[in-house]
């Protein structure tokens, strides 16, 4: 597949997009749908004929059930998963007693969805997410894989394996930890391998298992865990092989496996849905733009899955680039704003693959930093000022407001400017991107003027006004 600079396309015939979305996992439909609900028109194809089936990013962390709450999908996504079951371990088919793989983090009133993670199968993420695009006018191009991608100074054009066409004035490679597109940019990944050994990760049916807990079997051929996946009869499988030996990816080899392992016989096992192998690497693009594309996603950051970071850091690339194309393409922000995206973006993940390394080697607990609540771009180009117990680049807490909470008043592709506990004098703004609300000192907040991005992060903050309105003509 190529890629390069040529001049505008004359007598071109196909869709028209703003944005070109290569890949329809989790990020990209994070993306087409924060897209879609600014009135941003996105194309996204995706090279299956269908969603993925498998569980494979299961766990959810609370900042992403915050990003999930705006975007409009917590109702379905609190009613298809449930918080993390305790391990239990197991030794020659006896229990040996349970473990608990999650530090505890109390829910508060500022920080709701707290505490334990949440587990859910990633196919039924893209199933919510899908049918939410949809319900905002969107769709999903299936069987469309990318064969070319040329950009110039005014848009990018991509030819389809269907023969189709797509013009689009930006393109976000969503399309994993293979991607085509960031290998056409030549853009390297940096990494290492975190386990030289190659582990198995499978959906099956095991009826004779109790689904109280994550069952967990050590023993020296290599761990085997199952985890009960909410809302369905079925538990993750994974499992780790000696260094050099390759699973069998087989319905007979998994469940061999599984007798192999436990004290569960291969009969035990009903059924096995998918199953897939991997060896897990942290790595990092060396860039996440080149022109008018951008990295997000696995295309930008592999994880091991040990941490629970990938799938979580990986919406949140697209939560953080989403508003920032809306603001470009529909409300007339300089294009400049587009280059925080990977300033913002990059050190964040570098962070989150150094904790889910950590993670994976036993170097650090599952606990408050796994769940993303203390991720923040202070020092960042976007954000300026302090004010009360907030600094720019954090994370905005939720709270009480009017019978109702913060968080619904954040809801949506405006920026919210908070004057907590102070009577100071605000400029004029435009009622249509900057909502206001005034409220009683909390101290979360404490005292002060804090603009909350459409991203749910302080943007600006100070005591008074000065520089709000410099700052917002930079967004």
């Amino acid at each position: 597949m190529e890629l390069n600079s040529v001049k505008e396309p004359d007598g071109l015939t196909g869709a028209r997009a703003d944005v070109l979305i290569v890949g329809a996992g989790p990020t990209g439909l994070a993306l087409a749908t924060d897209l879609t609900r600014r009135g941003v028109r996105t194309t996204v194809i995706e090279k299956a004929d269908h969603l993925f089936p498998g569980s494979r990013g299961k766990g959810l962390q609370p900042r992403t059930l915050e990003v999930f709450d705006d975007l409009g999908v917590i109702g379905e996504v609190l009613a298809s998963s449930a918080p993390a079951p305790v391990q239990m371990i197991w030794q020659d088919g006896e229990r040996q007693g349970e473990h608990h793989m999650f530090d505890p983090v109390e829910t508060t009133t500022a920080a709701p969805y707290a505490g334990t993670p949440r587990i859910m199968p990633q196919w039924r993420t893209q199933e919510i997410l899908s049918a939410r695009l949809t319900g905002l006018g969107g769709e999903v191009s299936f069987g469309s894989a990318l064969t070319s991608l040329t950009q110039d100074t005014s848009g990018v054009t991509a030819t389809l394996s269907t023969g189709a066409t797509v013009r689009a004035a930006y393109a976000v490679a969503a399309d994993g930890g293979r991607s085509t597109v960031r290998a056409a940019l030549s853009i390297a990944m940096t990494g290492e391998s975190v386990d030289p050994s190659s582990m198995l990760v499978a959906d099956v049916r095991v009826p004779a298992l109790d689904r109280l807990n994550w069952h967990v079997f050590p023993g020296d051929a290599g761990f085997l865990v199952l985890c009960p996946l909410p809302g369905t009869e079925d538990f993750q499988l994974v499992a780790r092989f000696p260094d050099g030996e390759r699973p069998d990816l087989s319905a007979d080899g998994v469940r061999t496996l599984i007798a192999a392992r436990t004290h569960l016989d291969a009969a035990d096992v009903t059924e096995v849905l998918w199953s897939s192998d991997f060896r897990p690497r942290a790595a990092l693009a060396d860039r996440f733009r080149a022109g008018r594309v951008f990295l997000a996603g696995d295309a930008a950051h592999v994880h091991s899955p040990a941490g629970g970071q990938g799938l979580n850091t990986s919406i949140q690339d697209a939560y953080n680039l989403g508003w920032k194309l809306g603001r470009v393409l529909r409300d007339g922000a300089p294009e400049s704003l587009l280059d925080s995206y990977e300033a913002e973006r990059r050190p964040n993940a570098a962070e989150m693959l150094g904790l889910s390394t950590r993670v994976h080697r036993g170097e650090q607990r599952r606990g408050s930093a796994t769940q993303q609540l203390g991720i923040g771009y202070r020092g960042g180009p976007l954000s300026e000022g302090a004010a009360g117990a907030l600094e720019a680049g954090d994370r905005a807490p939720d709270g009480p407001l009017d019978g109702g909470r913060l968080f619904d008043a954040f809801r949506g592709p405006h920026f919210t400017l908070l004057a907590v506990g102070t009577d100071a004098e605000l400029p004029p703004l435009d009622p249509g991107a900057v909502h206001v609300h005034r409220l009683d000192a909390y101290e979360p907040y404490g005292k002060g003027l804090f603009l909350v991005r459409p991203d749910g992060y302080i943007g600006w903050a100070g005591d008074d006004a000065t520089g709000l309105t410099g700052y917002l003509t930079r967004c």
